[in-house]
C-alpha cells in the first residue's frame, strides 16, 4: 500500500493529505473533548498534563529524529552505492579501451545490454519493492564471460585487463548491495513506535485546558502539524526506490555510459 501511494501520488500531494488530516482530526477530537468535558477549559489539570506531554514529548521527539536519521543516511548510501556501480561500470568501459577492438566492441555489448538491463528492467522492480537478483544476473554475467575469454598479449593489455576485472568484481558487489538496500523497511517495532507514538501524543494535548478556544485550538493544530510532518518523512524515505524523492537511475546514463543510450 505504501509503495502505491508514494509511486502514484506526489509529495505535495502526500503532504497536503498526511498533515491536513493529522491537523483536521486533532482539532475534531479537541472540540469534541471540549465539548463532552467543559470543565477542561478551567485548567485544573494543566500541571500534571503540562510534566506528562513534556516528558512524552521528549521521549517521542527523540525517538522520531533518530528514525528520521536512520532513514535519511540509508537513502543516501544507496545513492552512494548506485554512484559507485555505475562509476565502476564506466571505468571498464574505458579499460577495455585498451583492448583489441573485436574486443572492446564484445565488452561494450556486453555493458550496455547491463546498463539497459539495470534501468529498464531492474528499476521499475525496485520501485515495486521486489528486486529480482535474476534481472541483470545473466547481463553480469556476460560481461564476466567477455573477460574471462580474453588472454592479454602485451604488458599493457594486462594493466588495463587487471583494473576492468577488479572494477567488474567491485560491480556485482555494489548491485548486490543495491539489491539489499532495496528490499529494506522501517523495521515493525519502530513502526509501532513512529505511529503509535503519534496516536498517544497528540491526544494528550486535548486535555491541556485552555480558557479561549482558538488558542487551544492552534496549540494542538501546531503539534499536529509537527507529529504529521514528521511522520510524513518516515514515510517518503522509508523506500529508497520509491516516490519523488527517490534515488534515480540517472548515473547509467551519464558521463562514459551515456554513449550506450
Amino acid at each position: 500500500m505504501s509503495l502505491w501511494l508514494l509511486n502514484h501520488f506526489s509529495t505535495f500531494t502526500l503532504s497536503v493529505v498526511t498533515v491536513g488530516t493529522t491537523v483536521l482530526v486533532a482539532v475534531a477530537g479537541s472540540v469534541l473533548l471540549r465539548r463532552r468535558h467543559p470543565s477542561l477549559a478551567d485548567g485544573e489539570h494543566n500541571d500534571m498534563v503540562g510534566v506528562t506531554l513534556g516528558m512524552f514529548g521528549a521521549i517521542y521527539g527523540i525517538i522520531l529524529a533518530f528514525v528520521i536519521v536512520t532513514l535519511w543516511t540509508q537513502l543516501e548510501s544507496t545513492q552512494t552505492i548506485v554512484a559507485s556501480e555505475a562509476t565502476d561500470v564506466a571505468l571498464i568501459a574505458r579499460d577495455a579501451a585498451a583492448f583489441p577492438p573485436p574486443v572492446r566492441a564484445r565488452v561494450d555489448a556486453a555493458l550496455g545490454e547491463y546498463v539497459h538491463a539495470v534501468v529498464e528492467d531492474q528499476w521499475p522492480r525496485m520501485r515495486n519493492g521486489q528486486p529480482n537478483y535474476g534481472a541483470t544476473s545473466e547481463k553480469l554475467q556476460t560481461v564476466y564471460d567477455v573477460l574471462q575469454a580474453y588472454d592479454p598479449r602485451t604488458p599493457r593489455e594486462e594493466v588495463f585487463y587487471e583494473e576492468a576485472v577488479g572494477h567488474l568484481n567491485d560491480v556485482a558487489s555494489q548491485r548486490r548491495a543495491r539489491l539489499t538496500m532495496a528490499e529494506q523497511e522501517l523495521p515493525p517495532l519502530l513502526q509501532v513506535l513512529a505511529f503509535g507514538g503519534a496516536a498517544v501524543l497528540i491526544p494528550l494535548t486535548f486535555l491541556y485546558g485552555m480558557r479561549r478556544l482558538r488558542i487551544q485550538l492552534l496549540f494542538v493544530a501546531s503539534v499536529a502539524a509537527l507529529v504529521g510532518f514528521s511522520l510524513l518523512l518516515v514515510f517518503v524515505l522509508d523506500r529508497p526506490f520509491a516516490g519523488e524523492l527517490s534515488v534515480s537511475p540517472a548515473p547509467y546514463k551519464e558521463g562514459a555510459l551515456e554513449r550506450y543510450w
